[in-house]
């Protein structure tokens, strides 16, 4: 099983930009489709990308995110990115790296068995 741990997060400026990273540790990276999620305070995990198996694997999005994020992976570095551009106060949550080896329904946080601890991002307006 891998452990997951965020790096990244901070404070940037509406418009902005910025690049969470998630290390991963063991063999097995490459196994794992990976995602990210976020909670905003009082609310609820929000799914916000995912990306299957292959450093070139398929791509999915939340809708409040399309456009403006882009997940990718490098298997020979056990990590996968979160590219968040176009930054709005609404993206402010602590976003979570997830792992899964099941084959569908990436965008459910149940789907997932392993997390990482977080990172906070906070967007001023």
């Amino acid at each position: 099983q891998v452990q997951l741990v965020e790096t990244g997060g901070g404070l940037v400026q509406a418009g902005g930009s910025l690049r969470l990273s998630c290390a991963a540790s063991g063999r097995t990276f490459s196994s794992y489709v990976m995602g990210w999620f976020r909670q905003a305070p009082g609310k609820e995990r929000e799914f916000v990308a995912a990306i299957s198996w292959r450093s070139s694997g398929s791509t999915y999005y939340g809708d409040s995110v399309k456009g403006r994020f882009t997940i990718s992976r490098d298997n020979l570095q056990n990590t996968v990115y979160l590219q968040m551009s176009t930054l709005k106060p609404e993206d402010t949550a602590v976003y979570y790296c997830a792992a899964t080896r099941l084959t569908s329904n990436w965008g459910l946080a149940r789907s997932y068995d392993t997390w990482g601890q977080g990172t906070q991002v906070t967007v001023s307006s």
